[in-house]
């Protein structure tokens, strides 16, 4: 198991630019497997999560060929030329390919399993489980379905169109039930309590399909065919980006530029988290790829003071509270998170998780049922912290030991490979 060893940073400072996004590199390979035609994808996020997604897709007779780094070769086939697997399908530690190809082998006329690593088969799918069984697919697995290894036998042409109410605003559950909602005969939709990321949809508009968006809901009419486009070019993470901007925001004497990041509306709630909290943040040379809104972002520091991050705005920074309790554990005042209960059901529960390890390092940290009380003090104890298994524990508890006075240990960090390979050359090249 590795260790990462974090001395203080005198400042965090020059560019960047993180790898592609993750969300993005799922769907590109997804999507681009059932276009017509070929597609080039260009800032595919080589880490092990979307590399096992590109092998399963591999494993239902679509070509997938590596053209260099982070660029793939995908020959699509169209919504109906996936194959059956002679295997299951393994999708490690990502929640995210496991849910997406659920909703897409839901809507296949074939056999298949998924599975994955001993933290993905404790997280809950029974969230998609119940509307792919609604839609006409035979699923099963532990649990009554609720938790992996799923066996799924797809609906096929007999797949129905549903109205889905979502109880949880959650972009793997919408996109797995558009992902199905293709293959039926009429128009679905997914209504949610908040808007969450329109990755999917997004893309699904750049393959040539009709979407429409009203309100909270999103409908899908079945049956498009899907065009590839030549080339995807995913931009820089901003989930990645986050834990540099963090630093940047903690350390003094910071001051850093990274390049080419997605800045997709439903995914920059860490910006205005961070704005929220006085962090002196700019977006420079705004521009599209990809249906995709992208910049470049310009960090400098400046002492952050507290906030209450809660409502809308959680959807849009689900992923990033770990480290935004790192930027609180620093802040003056007490900063409140809430109506993040989600937390809990991630790669770890990340609300217990984050609180335990940054009590190691001197925080003052109350745990709610759906967030954080942190009160900020102006520097961090370094310590020996746990990951938890869990990749966005792990960076973001590296983030905090550049903002502490003494030296940080992260154990059991093997796990930042699978959302963010080169993660510690980046951090060590920026931050002395």
């Amino acid at each position: 198991m590795a260790d990462l060893v974090i001395d203080p940073s005198k400042g965090i400072t020059g560019e960047l630019t993180p790898p592609g996004d993750k969300s993005l590199s799922h769907r590109a390979v997804i999507f681009a497997a059932i276009a017509e035609g070929r597609t080039e994808i260009t800032g595919f996020l080589p880490g092990e999560d979307t590399l096992n997604t590109a092998k399963a897709v591999r494993m239902l007779g679509i070509t997938v060929e590596e053209k260099g780094p982070g660029i793939l070769s995908v020959q699509g086939k169209g919504l109906n030329g996936l194959s059956e697997p002679s295997g299951v399908l393994d999708l490690g530690n990502s929640g995210t390919g496991m849910r997406l190809l659920a909703g897409l082998l839901a809507g296949q006329d074939f056999f298949s399993v998924l599975t994955g690593d001993q933290y993905l088969v404790k997280r809950p799918m029974g969230r998609i489980v119940e509307p792919l069984r609604a839609m006409g697919a035979v699923i099963d697995g532990r649990s009554g379905g609720k938790l992996a290894p799923l066996a799924i036998r797809g609906a096929g042409r007999n797949v129905k169109p549903l109205s889905f109410q979502s109880p949880v605003a959650s972009a793997q559950v919408k996109s797995a039930i558009i992902l199905c909602g293709l293959y039926a005969d009429g128009v679905t939709t997914v209504t949610e309590p908040h808007k969450s990321r329109d990755h999917t949809e997004r893309m699904l508009r750049f393959f040539g399909a009709s979407v429409k968006e009203e309100g909270l809901g999103v409908s899908v009419r079945g049956k498009q065919p899907l065009r590839a486009r030549g080339t995807l070019e995913i931009p820089a993470d901003i989930s990645s980006a986050a834990f540099f901007m963090v630093a940047a925001s903690t350390v003094p004497g910071s001051d850093i530029l990274i390049r080419n990041v997605g800045v997709n509306p439903t995914r920059t709630g860490i910006i205005d988290v961070l704005v929220s909290m006085g962090a002196d943040i700019s977006l420079l040379a705004p521009r599209e790829q990809a249906g995709e809104p992208v910049a470049d972002i310009r960090i400098r520091y400046r002492r952050l003071h507290a906030a209450t991050v809660k409502g809308d705005i959680i959807p849009r920074s689900i992923d990033e509270i770990p480290v935004i309790a790192v930027a609180a554990a620093t802040a003056s005042g007490k900063t409140i998170i809430k109506d993040a209960a989600e937390l809990r059901v991630k790669e770890s529960d990340r609300i217990a998780t984050i609180a335990t390890e940054i009590r190691k390092m001197g925080a003052v940290v109350n745990e709610l049922p759906d967030g954080l009380e942190i009160t900020g003090r102006e520097r961090l104890d370094g310590a020996t912290c746990e990951s938890h298994g869990d990749h966005r524990i792990a960076m973001s508890l590296a983030v905090a030991g550049l903002a502490a006075t003494g030296q940080t240990v992260v154990r059991d960090t093997e796990w930042i490979e699978t959302s963010f390979p080169g993660f510690e050359r980046m951090l060590r090249q920026s931050a002395y």
